[in-house]
């Protein structure tokens, strides 16, 4: 008899579709920054790949804490792309509403900008101080515990996305102010990173342990951003050096990880 063919993971063609629908949504990302270049000029475009590095680095993070309800739930895989499609639904609704609130905060009291400083810096130390991410538990909060049992699992993992999207738009408010103050970049630099963040999830969910460092990075640039609304009424930070710090970091971080693996030698 002739040696049978190996067969096929019926999940490999959507991963590598997913996997070019999350590159193109990146690409689009970085487009659109391009196309803000072009029109309006070099200063908003570097606040637009600011606020979109930072609200990737938010995304990215999102991931991780989706993963831990899927897991924490016992979500089957068929159901998890409608729990992803509806859970980034309302990320984009939360930071989208947190934003413009903001914006239109600090237009009216200057004083708010350091105050929301001392919030993304509190979270960076707190981000660097905490030791596993499941010390933020989203399937811990009182609604979750209360639908835990009482209704089917995916509905009460619906519930923890949503809690863990409340937290998140919370963190993305302050963190993407400090490098803009223009509500249009705001939320678009918002869009474009959670654009592909249901394609993503699909694709390096079960790697994402892969990426240890990231957390710290994250913890970096949020005290970066943090330390720099909060002397902003005294010292004032260009743009592009602070584009600089968050790609710098940013890319340092997935560098790192992905040349010091666990276990590598």
């Amino acid at each position: 008899m002739p040696p049978q063919a190996p067969i096929k993971d019926a999940s490999e063609p959507l991963r590598a579709r997913d996997a070019v629908v999350a590159l193109a949504c990146v690409l689009l990302g970085l487009g659109y920054g391009c196309a803000v270049w072009l029109r309006q000029g070099a200063e908003p475009a570097q606040q637009y790949l600011a606020g979109y590095l930072i609200e990737l680095s938010l995304s990215v993070d999102n991931v991780f804490v989706f993963a831990l309800v899927f897991e924490e739930f016992g979500v089957d895989r068929l159901r998890r792309r409608r729990l992803l499609f509806w859970g980034i639904s309302g990320a984009v609704v939360l930071r989208s509403a947190f934003l413009i609130a903001g914006v239109r905060a600090i237009g009216r009291f200057a004083w708010i900008v350091p105050v929301f400083g001392a919030l993304v810096l509190a979270t960076g130390i707190r981000l660097a101080l905490r030791t596993d991410r499941k010390a933020f538990d989203p399937a811990g909060s009182r609604l979750v515990r209360f639908l835990a049992g009482r209704v089917p699992a995916a509905l009460a993992a619906f519930a923890a996305l949503e809690a863990a999207d409340l937290v998140f738009a919370m963190d993305s408010l302050p963190a993407v102010l400090a490098v803009t103050h223009d509500a249009a970049i705001a939320v678009a630099s918002n869009l474009f990173a959670i654009l592909g963040l249901r394609s993503l999830f699909l694709v390096v969910s079960g790697a994402m342990q892969a990426l240890r460092y990231l957390k710290a990075g994250l913890s970096v640039i949020l005290s970066f951003v943090g330390a720099k609304m909060v002397a902003e009424p005294w010292v004032r930070i260009p743009t592009t050096a602070s584009l600089a710090v968050i790609a710098g970091v940013l890319a340092l971080s997935i560098a790192a990880s992905l040349l010091f693996r666990k276990g590598s030698r």
